[in-house]
């Protein structure tokens, strides 16, 4: 996360034209997602109707939503948090936006939350992954995915707020570190199946590489990532990614940017939820976002739903046909 007094996508537009100046050969860079879009055509998904805004988030409190996640144990239930600038907090809402209540997560620190996952486990719980994971200044060496337990939504949460917060199970830290650089990332995963964790770092001048965190990983010491493979989306930049989640069925990936989402499906024949990194991204459109950084599949794996940065966010869902 920038410092407040610099929007974050007009630091990044100075930036990559900085680098463009730099290296050259960059005469034509995106100012805009029309400009954008002239990179994705010719490779967009035939699966997705066309975006709908469905609602907007109501509450004051959620000023820079930058990830997003659907609740598999909850009814129409979606979780979501600021970015950097916020204490740990995380919050409810509807699908139409509607507050169900702030949280307090019990045992967490929010240095920089750039995305939230969750997945139902194998004792039928719903368990949310909370990525304390950016590092815009590249001076972390250490981060921290914090893991814990769903709330349970009621009527008397939705008085809940900073000030008089509901308050979490205590959660439990997962720490990790790169196998080579230190990482900017704002994309964090977890199969649904597995329990395996991915991150994508966040590139400006290439391709974004792809990090696991398997399953079976220590909570009291620091994990090493294993880089798996450089990534790239059909945009300019092609590794500027701002959000991600995996199906209900472990059998796609949704990531997004700032302007579009791009979606990957794990051949039939495959063996390796991995070989997914090797297919060819498809394009699946979202809409006008002014920023966006946040998306995640339906309970049902049937939609996409996509947010964006500042106050009063729409909220966009793309149905698969």
């Amino acid at each position: 996360m920038l410092k407040k007094t610099i929007p974050k996508f007009f630091a990044f537009v100075i930036s990559f034209s900085a680098v463009c100046l730099i290296f050259s050969g960059c005469s034509s860079v995106f100012s805009s997602r029309d400009e954008n879009s002239k990179n994705t055509n010719g490779n967009s998904s035939s699966n997705y109707d066309k975006p709908k805004v469905v609602g907007k988030i109501e509450s004051a409190e959620i000023k820079e939503s930058s990830g997003i996640a659907a609740s598999k144990c909850q009814t129409d239930v979606f979780w979501t948090h600021n970015d950097s600038g916020d204490d740990a907090f995380i919050y409810a809402f509807n699908k139409k936006g509607e507050k169900l209540g702030t949280w307090r997560v019990t045992g967490a620190k929010n240095h920089d939350w750039e995305d939230i996952a969750q997945i139902k486990n194998a004792n039928g719980e719903c368990v949310l992954y909370i990525g304390d994971i950016g590092n815009n200044t590249r001076v972390r060496d250490e981060f921290t995915i914090y893991r814990v337990k769903e709330p349970k939504i009621s009527a008397e949460n939705k008085s809940s707020s900073k000030k008089n917060p509901a308050i979490t199970e205590t959660s439990e830290a997962i720490k990790f570190t790169y196998p080579e650089m230190r990482r900017d990332a704002e994309t964090l995963m977890v199969h649904p199946l597995t329990g395996d964790v991915y991150i994508l770092s966040k590139r400006l001048s290439g391709a974004a590489a792809v990090y696991k965190l398997k399953n079976g990983f220590a909570l009291n010491k620091s994990n090493k990532l294993e880089k798996i493979t450089d990534f790239s989306v059909p945009a300019i930049p092609n590794g500027f990614l701002t959000g991600g989640d995996i199906s209900p069925d472990g059998k796609r990936v949704i990531i997004c940017d700032y302007f579009t989402a791009y979606e990957l499906v794990l051949p039939e024949k495959a063996k390796n939820f991995d070989e997914i990194w090797k297919e060819t991204p498809a394009v699946v459109e979202l809409g006008a976002r002014e920023q966006g950084e946040s998306i995640a599949y339906s309970a049902d794996g049937k939609s996409v739903f996509a947010g964006s940065e500042n106050k009063k966010s729409p909220l966009i869902e793309v149905k698969r046909k």
